[in-house]
């Protein structure tokens, strides 16, 4: 963790990202129950849409992505995520298929970046690697707190990843991102055109802090990868995290926002659906 830079946020800007956190959540699990075989995934982004839209999202960081069967381990992408293979498709869902559900609302500026894995329908295999999704959030918390290098931690998610017996799947994620910062937004501006379903102000986050890391390596890095530049600890502020396996045609995630203050870490909600399965286990 940073030994200079202050934690920007505040108790009351905590609780809002919180807010907007839950209400991704709520909207996921809403959609999860009520999916119908044969839906395709533009069909579960709309629901997804509808669902933040009627309760007051006006913006996004990036829009709502859907991914059913292969495609949550993106088999077919050849490395090309980056390219545009993330957007939804006309992909129908079937029984036991593995389904995963990416969204980022910003409400008030506030902004949430969740991910949310399940199986529609039974497919043990896929429940399996749900439950091995657990050793994850600890270790990765951990390591901040233990003062490790953004690129010592993605090293230790690689590590227990080949150590399951499973791949690396958010390496396919523009920037090979295992995770990255996030801040209240301003209004998307005009001037400024949404890219591979992310929001203009998000872009230009993401651009300006690029740049600014680029100039000055001390800089905290907008995006968390496994590169030499991420030799340095998580600088006080927000990351979403999302460490993302595969075995074959299957993938699964989860992703929340980490909080990470001058001198601690921890999750900025508990209460949630993959914390509540892996406490039932």
């Amino acid at each position: 963790m940073s030994e200079t830079a202050a934690f920007p946020f505040t108790t009351e800007d905590l609780e809002a990202f919180r807010k907007c956190q839950r209400l991704s959540y709520d909207c996921v699990t809403h959609v999860e129950s009520n999916l119908e075989e044969g839906m395709t995934e533009k069909e579960v982004c709309k629901m997804m849409d509808d669902y933040l839209r009627e309760h007051g999202v006006e913006q996004y960081f990036h829009e709502p992505f859907a991914w059913f069967a292969e495609r949550t381990a993106f088999a077919n992408d050849g490395g090309s995520f980056g390219g545009g293979d993330f957007a939804p498709t006309d992909r129908k869902l079937e029984k036991g298929m593995p389904v995963i559900l990416d969204v980022a609302p910003t409400e008030k500026g506030y902004t949430s970046d969740i991910g949310y894995a399940f199986v529609f329908g039974d497919n043990p295999e896929v429940e399996k690697m749900l439950d091995d999704l657990k050793p994850y959030r600890s270790l990765i918390v951990e390591g901040v707190k233990a003062g490790k290098t953004l690129q010592e931690i993605y090293r230790d998610v690689d590590a227990l990843i080949d150590e399951q017996g499973y791949e690396n799947r958010h390496r396919i994620y523009p920037g090979e991102v295992l995770g990255h910062r996030i801040e209240r937004l301003g209004r998307d501006p005009e001037q400024v055109q949404p890219f591979g379903g992310f929001g203009p102000a998000a872009l230009v986050f993401l651009l300006k802090e690029s740049q600014a890391a680029n100039q000055n390596p001390e800089h905290p890095r907008p995006i968390w990868n496994g590169g030499d530049p991420c030799n340095q600890k998580a600088a006080p502020g927000l990351y979403a995290v999302e460490p993302h396996i595969g075995k074959g045609p299957l993938g699964v995630k989860w992703e929340e926002v980490l909080v990470v203050t001058e001198d601690d870490a921890y999750w900025l909600d508990d209460d949630l659906p993959h914390v509540k399965r892996w406490d039932k286990n």
